[in-house]
């Protein structure tokens, strides 16, 4: 098995076997594959299999964005291909300017991006805005909970952008990694 199918169809094998006390070398002779491949794909997500990625039903198909191009090809509306997908016009105009406009709109390319902006990296708010990660670590060692901390931001810092403090969940999911990485 080759470098870049290990991440397509070895990934779930590398972790089954991890998790079974498989060493590095080991995985990575019965894959076909380099140990140091190994490590980092172990390395990138902490040696846990990470949850499988599953596309929300709003978003368009590949075999939607097929019809969108053979669409664009038969020089329909867009209205008409929104209509024939049972889909939002701008859901579908979108869509074409985000992928080279209607004369280049390609469904694989489309759909590969897709997927690459979907798992992009996004970076814990904690990291980004120091004060913001003062006050939430000041609150944690006061043992506040994330509720709570979420609960003061918002009434306490009314004029600051609501998406930053909004979230239960976001403290909840950067705090506890973060605390360990800023505490010691």
């Amino acid at each position: 098995m080759n470098e870049t199918n290990i991440y397509s169809r070895g990934k779930a094998s590398v972790f089954e076997l991890w998790k079974n006390g498989t060493g590095f070398s080991e995985i990575a002779n019965i894959l076909g594959s380099k140990p140091g491949t190994i490590f980092t794909m172990l390395r990138d997500t902490g040696g846990i299999k990470p949850h499988e990625r599953k596309r929300a039903v709003a978003h368009l198909t590949l075999s939607e964005r097929e019809e969108i191009r053979a669409g664009l090809s038969a020089k329909m509306s867009i209205r008409a291909i929104a209509t024939a997908l049972n889909r939002s016009p701008s859901t579908i105009s979108r869509e074409v300017q985000r992928n080279r406009g209607r004369r280049y709109y390609k469904a694989v390319d489309a759909n590969n991006r897709a997927n690459r902006m979907a798992k992009r990296p996004k970076p814990c708010l904690l990291d980004q805005n120091l004060p913001l990660r003062k006050l939430v670590l000041e609150k944690l060692e006061m043992k506040w909970s994330p509720e709570q901390i979420s609960g003061w931001l918002r009434r306490t810092k009314p004029r600051q952008k609501r998406c930053e403090y909004h979230l239960r969940q976001f403290i909840k999911r950067c705090t506890f990694v973060a605390v360990k990485r800023y505490t010691t």
